[in-house]
């Protein structure tokens, strides 16, 4: 495991790469990292803005450099950063958080009494100001949580900042330095991420397995709605759906149910589902601790009952939630557990496969491309490089953790920082080539959230759509999307703000031009096969980005929120009805219908043999063994009707060593075999 030094290090490398490759300040790209964090440990939501603020002359100086607001819980959260950029770990003192976090009540105070009017209407301060303002006026806003983020370290003699309200509202402080990100990265699915403390009667399950043990037991109401205050989507990080308060009809029944009869929730309620790393027990054999705590199924109930309480200001004392609570025996396998058990946990509301995208095949097929393709040679470099997916952020430093001085050069010479791509930028690169720049204006999270759904109905229709083709072509989108974010950022027209708007808008109306306009699809080997964007296409692209600035910061009457308006179909309408003339794509970027089919069939067929031959390696790999468990598995009674007789003669023959080496069709029919019992909770 990397020391927190070498954290540090690769830490600062990757705001860099980051910062260069996109055409971001340092700290911008440092802010825009260190979010992403924090919305995966649950601080913030997917929403969260940058914008920065600064006032630091006269009696109260101020400062803010982004916010974030949770709709549900009614936290507001505005960040101020101290980034040293050093290549040593800097010491944060007393008197920097002091002063950091002045600024930022300073500026929370302003807000709240009007800064936004001394602002320009077009710049990403007042869209933060104003949505502050609105928010306070709608008495929305129901604790403050004040983030001051920074790569350096808390001094030693750093205790704690007594926390008194601003204007009647609750403040918190939350200091997010370079230990708490590297104790996040070493800690990742581990039960030392967060604990629960509790006084939890439970019955213990009878069950004969090392995998895991199971428990039942109950919450009240009031017990729920204490823990989601405290730890909010923390619980949810590994569950599958975000909560639809009171819009679904199971939630509109929860709140009757609370209203009008709240001692019957437990008959009428499933309930929750829900597993933990490890629990602690009192002498009376109750639980007084939960490591870990995953709600996988039952996020509607706990949101219903949350919001019932804080919003619809109901009693939920009387109200008694029951539980049903898996401890997986191995933390490796923790996550794999966590995934199954929301799969499989019956639902209240229908839940699509799309929403266990954390198990797709796309990930695997796509990391395997991102391991074995070298990218092609570019200005002039005579060093063959690879493009880095990184599906869980910290996987480029862990492939590292074990490797000698030398090994890690060559390993960063082949995979060099600058070609990292991890799962939420991917998203928001194909997003908005799919046109859907409304969405990926949402976030990264929100991103790969409507990425995931896109991707598992196309797998669900063609299970060989992730082809070596397709991965050269994300690539050459992010190279795009990095070419955009470059070049607006280096333009004189470009007077800061809404670059991120830009870059998506610009993208979709790019990708829209060629396919709607023009008819053609766009050759997108000519950017992988050259690594970067050359000047002709550059040339469109400067005219693009420009048209799409002017008219996301001109909306129509009644959005004055830049930021909001972007979020909205109607604006990718109004970008469509522009009409630029200069726009001359270059024929090369054109291909015709009949080339692309020819391609695809191409590289399909290609695949087909690949994953043919990898079938029947893992068929020959498994062992008779194995295969012999898995044919007295189907030789059961109930289990025999659901397979035909042939799949059943095949894996006789070969549980039985009659068949050693399997042809591609009978390796295909035993891989089925083996992936059915599986998902029947066969363990092998």
């Amino acid at each position: 495991m990397a020391t927190i030094e070498e954290f540090h290090i690769d830490f600062l490398q990757t705001i860099l790469s980051e910062a260069d490759s996109r055409g971001l300040f340092n700290s911008q790209s440092f802010y825009e990292i260190v979010c992403e964090e924090l919305v995966s440990t649950g601080e913030l939501t997917v929403n969260y803005t940058e914008a920065d603020y600064l006032k630091i002359g006269g009696r109260s100086p101020m400062e803010a450099c982004g916010y974030d607001f949770d709709e549900e819980r009614g936290i507001l959260s505005v960040l101020v950063h101290q980034f040293y950029q050093t290549n040593t770990i800097e010491t944060i003192t007393r008197q920097t958080i002091e002063q950091k976090f002045n600024r930022v009540k300073n500026f929370i105070i302003s807000s709240f009494e009007g800064l936004y009017k001394k602002l320009e209407q077009t710049s990403p301060a007042y869209s933060m100001t104003y949505f502050i303002f609105s928010k306070f006026e709608r008495k929305e806003i129901k604790k403050i949580r004040l983030f001051l983020v920074s790569d350096g370290k808390i001094t030693r003699t750093f205790r704690s900042i007594n926390a008194e309200g601003i204007a009647g509202i609750t403040l918190e402080y939350r200091i997010v330095d370079i230990e708490y990100l590297y104790k996040n990265h070493i800690s990742q699915n581990s039960d030392s991420s967060f604990e629960v403390e509790m006084n939890l009667p439970c019955l213990r399950i009878p069950i004969e397995s090392d995998k895991y043990s199971s428990y039942l037991s109950y919450f009240t109401g009031d017990q729920l709605v204490d823990i989601y205050e405290n730890f909010g989507q923390r619980l949810l990080e590994q569950n599958v759906r975000t909560f639809l308060q009171f819009k679904g009809g199971v939630n509109k029944g929860i709140r009757n149910t609370i209203e009008g009869a709240p001692e019957m929730f437990f008959a009428y309620n499933n309930g929750i589902t829900a597993t933990a790393s490890k629990l602690e027990f009192d002498h009376d054999g109750n639980i007084r601790k939960i490591h870990n705590l995953q709600i996988v199924n039952g996020g509607q109930t706990t949101s219903s009952i949350y919001a019932a309480k804080k919003n619809a200001k109901l009693d939920v004392s009387n109200v008694t939630v029951q539980m049903k609570i898996s401890v997986v025996g191995s933390e490796e396998n923790h996550s794999d557990f966590v995934s199954k058990v929301a799969e499989y946990a019956n639902t209240q509301n229908k839940v699509n496969k799309s929403d266990f995208f954390s198990n797709s095949p796309f990930h695997k097929e796509f990391k395997q491309y991102s391991s074995r393709l070298w990218a092609p040679m570019s200005s002039g470099s005579q060093k063959m490089t690879r493009w880095f997916y990184e599906r869980v952020r910290g996987e480029y430093l862990n492939e590292q953790a074990y490797l000698t001085k030398a090994k890690q050069k060559q390993f960063q010479l082949e995979n060099p920082k600058s070609q990292v791509v991890d799962k939420t930028f991917l998203s928001k690169s194909e997003n908005a080539w799919l046109q859907k720049p409304d969405i990926v204006c949402r976030g990264a999270q929100y991103s790969f959230a409507d990425f995931a759904v896109y991707i598992t109905d196309l797998l669900e229709k063609d299970n060989l759509a992730i082809t070596e083709n397709y991965f050269k072509d994300s690539i050459a989108r992010v190279i795009l999307f990095k070419a955009v974010e470059k070049l607006i950022s280096q333009s004189d027209w470009y007077n800061g703000g809404y670059r991120a708007q830009t870059v998506a808008y610009t993208i979709s109306y790019l990708s829209w031009f060629t396919r709607s306009k023009q008819k053609k699809y766009f050759n997108f080997n000519e950017i992988w096969t050259s690594q970067k964007i050359e000047d002709d296409l550059i040339d469109v692209l400067k005219v693009v980005t420009k048209e799409v600035y002017n008219s996301i910061t001109n909306p129509p009457f009644g959005h004055a929120n830049v930021s909001q308006w972007c979020k909205k179909q109607e604006c990718w309408k109004e970008i469509k009805k522009m009409n630029i003339e200069e726009i001359k794509i270059p024929s090369r970027y054109y291909l015709e219908s009949e080339e692309v089919q020819y391609i695809k069939k191409e590289v399909v067929t290609e695949k087909k043999m690949d994953s043919g031959i990898e079938i029947q390696t893992f068929v020959y790999e498994l062992g008779v063994e194995k295969w012999n468990r898995l044919y007295e598995y189907f030789s059961l009674r109930e289990n025999r009707s659901t397979i035909t007789l042939t799949q059943f003669d095949i894996l006789k023959k070969v549980a039985k060593g009659n068949i050693v080496l399997p042809s591609e069709k009978q390796a295909n029919i035993l891989f089925k075999l083996y992936e059915k019992a599986i998902n029947e909770g066969l363990i092998l």
